[in-house]
């Protein structure tokens, strides 16, 4: 900088320059000769004037990276994968592994579920454990609800059994959940409590407030309160937030043995270290208040919560709905209902949803109200921010079923209709519902319309409901509407029980519709459904009265199951071996073991893995098995063409 400055100097003054200064310009020169700029690459310079403008900078870069990745970023690996640990614990699958054909098979296995077809959703889960496409725990999970739900708690365990001990699939919390949850709903509360034992010596990951939960009400429940109270301190001490439902439990226990002050102490802790609870606690107080008798101080309980000014989700205040309508309180019911419509302002705040429409609508059909039902279904909101409810099919099926019990079928089809007019689509309950409806007052047209109708969309028919609408429907001479039905029904994955074809083919049969039924004898015997012997003899005396005996031989003997065609490949000639290279033996997991629980006996041992119970339903019970065993042969042909 020192000799551009001494040039700078020189411009500026006289021509006339003193000998002295020339001559110390010239030797600064030749020690530091001026670099030519062209000569020089040309270097990004990284010094911004302000930092606001480096701040820009900044920003902008990540920007780009954000829309423009780098490409080392998309690229993957191209060495292999690091060696797994085989000491590290294994983790559950994540939400990223519900995806292709594992999505789709959840969505199937999801589907038959909520058509209530449990043995047939049971099947096709544990019938996937042993095909390309396994189940993710999420779709194990599922199923194993169900059976919860369904009440049919030994096969729910024994479905935990095959899928987390015998099939090796890794089960997180919400599996260990739904155990601990069965093993006290059945009153094993010891099991459950080892269950939660094994979770913090050996799973990857802590219990939730739900194992809590549950663990809690089965203490209450099998009269070990003190054991209850022990499990929320160790609960507390662990570092767990205070759940306001486990408080729930212990409060409600409390009341339950007379224990007022216990109760007030738990509720008044349960402030202490939460700023915001659930109301349900204030529900409990007001419940048990009502039923002694205690109006005042059941509504200073309600009055307290609501000076609070709380957001209450919707499932806290449905349930202070049902305490106030059931104690005849339904001023302030209505009262609460309107203000959750106007504190509706999706998708800032959800404060009602199809359960807070159901609570109320069924309040007006008890009292006899269906113009003012109808009225409350479309109520909206006064409020200037809130919004209408984008109403469910689980509301419109209950006020569709309210309808049909009161023989208001016109308004049930009123509604269906606009429920298949929208983007939601009638569900299994709504088309079952309907036909019960219809088959009760003899439209016999219109309950064989809607059921066409269930079988075109695709869904599920369970056996015991089929059945019974076959039988009705054949008693009112639509033998012939209902072999077009069943032939559609066996055009879909999982196919119908054998049940179902031998109530059909019985009442073709009897009405001569003899063609019919041999068609649908065919579809039974090339499926792999297979024929019960009670149906076998009873089409071999029929058609041999009607001379026609030798078209059953040859259909039950020559009928087989033709797969789908495939497209033409050239033909591969296998390499040659030397004798001493064995060649590829089949697997011995066939569709033998498809037919039970029961997995190969080569499968690998999980480290660490889930509760093995040492005696026990655990183990599997034999109400599962054979509930499964009975729609093992469908399935088994299905899975086995594919």
């Amino acid at each position: 900088m020192s000799l551009y400055r001494l040039l700078l100097r020189s411009l500026r003054r006289p021509t006339t320059t003193p000998q002295p200064i020339i001559q110390s310009l010239t030797s600064l020169t030749l020690q530091n000769p001026i670099p030519n700029p062209h000569s020089l690459t040309t270097t990004r310079s990284f010094a911004y004037s302000t930092a606001e403008e480096a701040a820009a900078e900044r920003r902008r870069r990540k920007r780009r990276l954000r829309i423009e990745p780098p490409l080392d970023a998309l690229r993957r690996g191209s060495g292999p994968p690091p060696p797994r640990d085989p000491n590290a614990p294994r983790l559950p699958d994540s939400t990223s592994a519900l995806v292709g054909p594992r999505l789709n098979l959840h969505n199937r296995v999801q589907s038959l579920i909520r058509a209530g077809d449990l043995d047939a959703a049971s099947a096709v889960a544990r019938h996937s454990v042993f095909s390309n496409t396994r189940p993710t725990v999420f779709t194990c999970n599922a199923i194993i609800a169900a059976m919860y739900r369904g009440k049919r708690y030994n096969d729910a365990i024994a479905l935990f059994h095959f899928f987390f001990n015998q099939s090796n699939i890794v089960p997180n919390i919400v599996s260990y959940n739904n155990l601990i949850n069965t093993h006290c709903d059945e009153g094993r509360v010891d099991v459950g409590l080892e269950i939660y034992r094994h979770i913090i010596a050996t799973a990857p990951f802590s219990p939730s407030p739900v194992t809590y939960r549950h663990l809690t009400k089965g203490l209450i429940d099998a009269g070990r309160i003190g054991d209850a109270v022990d499990l929320l301190r160790e609960m507390l001490n662990k570092g767990h937030g205070a759940d306001s439902l486990v408080f729930n439990n212990l409060i409600k226990g409390f009341l339950d043995l007379e224990n007022l002050d216990k109760a007030n102490e738990l509720f008044d802790e349960l402030k202490e270290r939460c700023l915001v609870y659930d109301g349900v606690v204030n529900a409990t107080f007001m419940d048990w208040f009502f039923n002694k008798g205690k109006e005042k101080e059941a509504m200073d309980s309600y009055r307290s919560l609501l000076d609070r000014q709380f957001r209450m989700i919707p499932a806290t205040c449905n349930v202070l709905l049902e305490v106030l309508l059931k104690h005849g309180k339904k001023k302030e019911a209505w009262a609460l209902f309107e203000q959750m419509l106007d504190n509706h302002t999706p998708p800032n705040f959800q404060a009602v949803n199809s359960e807070t429409f159901n609570i109320m609508v069924n309040e007006c059909f008890k009292l006899g109200k269906f113009d003012e039902a109808f009225d409350t279904f479309k109520k909206v909101g006064t409020n200037v921010k809130s919004k209408p409810f984008s109403m469910d099919v689980a509301g419109y099926n209950n006020i569709i079923a309210r309808y049909c019990e009161n023989g208001m079928l016109s308004e049930a089809d009123q509604l269906f209709t606009e429920l298949s007019s929208k983007s939601l689509t009638p569900d299994v309950t709504t088309h079952r519902t309907l036909i019960d409806a219809y088959l009760n007052v003899e439209r016999i047209d219109d309950a064989l319309k809607i059921f066409n109708r269930m079988v075109d969309v695709g869904l599920r028919v369970v056996a015991s409901f089929g059945n019974r609408v076959f039988t009705e429907l054949i008693k009112n001479g639509k033998a012939v509407d209902c072999a077009k039905i069943l032939k559609k029904m066996g055009e879909k994955d999982p196919k119908p029980d054998a049940s179902c074809y031998d109530v059909v083919i019985r009442g073709l049969s009897n009405e001569g519709e003899y063609d019919p039924s041999l068609d649908l004898l065919a579809e039974m015997v090339r499926y792999g459904i297979g024929v019960p012997p009670a149906l076998k003899q009873f089409v071999y005396e029929t058609f041999e009265k009607a001379g026609r005996g030798g078209q059953i031989e040859r259909t039950l003997t020559e009928t087989r199951y033709t797969p789908p065609p495939r497209m033409s490949q050239p033909r591969q000639f296998p390499p040659i071996r030397s004798p001493q290279m064995p060649g590829p033996q089949e697997s011995p997991s066939g569709t033998s073991q498809m037919a039970g629980l029961d997995p190969p006996s080569s499968a690998p041992s999980q480290m660490a893995g889930p509760y093995q119970p040492s005696s026990g339903p655990a183990q599997g019970s034999g109400s599962h098995q054979s509930s499964s065993q009975s729609g093992t042969p469908q399935m088994t042909e299905h899975v086995t063409a594919a």
